[in-house]
């Protein structure tokens, strides 16, 4: 299986702020991988800390 998260920065780059953003992002969303089956084909949207749809993580084959 295989674990893929997939993040638009944007053309800013998160506005100077990437490092800040993609962290929170590991931080909140690597903290709820245990409410997941993480099984092939589960899958959820990504948001930033504006709730920006920014990414999604998906588990396939």
């Amino acid at each position: 299986m295989r674990f893929q998260l997939e993040i638009d920065m944007g053309e800013t780059g998160f506005e100077g702020r990437a490092a800040e953003e993609l962290g929170r992002i590991l931080r909140y969303w690597g903290g709820n991988l245990g409410h997941y089956a993480l099984t092939p084909g589960e899958g959820e949207s990504v948001y930033d800390s504006a709730y920006r749809e920014v990414g999604r993580w998906t588990v396939t084959e």
